[in-house]
């Protein structure tokens, strides 16, 4: 534990993200859960828990301050990225995770008792059958889907000034350039992810 958490304070410091020690030991304690589970779920591809903190929480952590709003929705959250990670560093705001997979919300049941994060709502639906009411501030995903895509199936989610925000590798230019009609692009962020090869960026999307 103490050697995860060292590595992970050694990341957000190259990052310059300053965080709590609580917040510290909830990212490492989803990791170590993460690990836990990963052997009879299959959660993710990633083995190490070192590599966990360098592809999955640091890659989640990095978007926290280009977000605006208090109400999220992580679509195709899997086992909860970029969801679990946001809301232990952005604790004043609410994120629902929504998955189609039952066995990856019932992890995310688990670690939300486990790391008694009170701000997130576990929810099993596909996202084309998912009625958002409130209308969410911002509506998250992370290796999901084409920007289309997302937009087509999500569009219904965010409110008058709520924003589509993409987690994206390389900058997805091919993609820009073909979003349906009703949607512009506000910006598109390079994100720098400690230790993580290629590239990432944060494409962030508007309603007309």
């Amino acid at each position: 534990m103490l050697v995860v958490i060292n590595k992970l304070s050694q990341l957000l410091n190259a990052a310059n993200i300053s965080l709590t020690d609580q917040q510290k030991q909830q990212l490492v304690g989803y990791v170590e859960l993460l690990h836990k589970w990963n052997k009879a779920y299959n959660l993710t591809s990633v083995r190490d828990p070192q590599q966990m903190l360098v592809r999955h929480i640091l890659d989640s952590v990095v978007v926290e301050p280009h977000l605006q709003g208090e109400r999220f929705i992580d679509v195709g959250t899997g086992p909860g990225l970029p969801g679990i990670p946001l809301a232990i560093v952005r604790p004043q705001a609410h994120f629902t995770l929504l998955d189609s997979l039952g066995k990856r919300v019932r992890f995310l049941r688990q670690v939300q008792h486990e790391l008694g994060l009170t701000n997130v709502t576990p929810v099993q639906s596909r996202v084309e059958e998912f009625s958002g009411e409130p209308a969410f501030d911002g509506v998250i995903s992370r290796a999901f889907a084409s920007l289309e895509d997302m937009l087509n199936w999500c569009h219904a989610l965010p409110g008058e000034h709520g924003r589509f925000y993409a987690l994206k590798g390389v900058r997805p230019d091919d993609e820009i350039a073909s979003l349906p009609a009703g949607f512009s692009v506000d910006s598109v962020v390079p994100l720098h992810v400690p230790e993580l090869d290629g590239e990432r960026h944060l494409v962030v999307i508007r309603p007309q």
